[in-house]
């Protein structure tokens, strides 16, 4: 295995160790994304919306002032917010088994994506979507 370096030129093993043995301790490193929370000013369109799209829900729902939907380790939150809807503020990227079939039950929900699923330079096929609320999301798929 091979093992980053830290800017003292100690591995992670090492830096552990010495953590352990009463030295200064390591460095903390960002782990993952636990979560993204969007506002709306309509929860029970924005559920319908998520839902529509398979988003599993886990929590809350069309009634409540918050909700989460969770996948892959990872949740999108809703909190009911009177600043919502917002300007464009940047885009959610959710990878998915099949860009494609997203993209129909989209379309059979009733939804307008931006585009159709593409393969872009970067080797993904993805599309974009906005919510309700104008959060753009982009379902992808890394190509292999």
């Amino acid at each position: 295995m091979n093992l980053p370096a830290h800017p003292s030129g100690e591995t992670d093993a090492s830096a552990s160790s010495a953590s352990s043995s009463g030295a200064e301790p390591a460095e903390p490193r960002i782990e993952s994304l636990s979560a993204i929370t969007l506002a709306t000013a309509d929860m029970r369109e924005a559920v319908r919306f998520y839902e529509a799209l398979g988003f599993p829900l886990k929590f809350g729902g069309g009634q409540a002032e918050f909700t989460s939907f969770a996948f892959g380790g990872t949740y999108l939150n809703l909190i009911a917010d009177s600043r919502a809807p917002v300007n464009w503020w940047g885009r959610v990227i959710v990878y998915v088994s099949d860009v494609d079939a997203i993209y129909r039950k989209a379309l059979a929900a009733g939804f307008k994506p931006s585009l159709e699923p593409a393969d872009a330079p970067w080797g993904e096929r993805y599309f974009h979507i906005s919510d309700p609320d104008g959060h753009e999301l982009s379902f992808a798929k890394p190509l292999r």
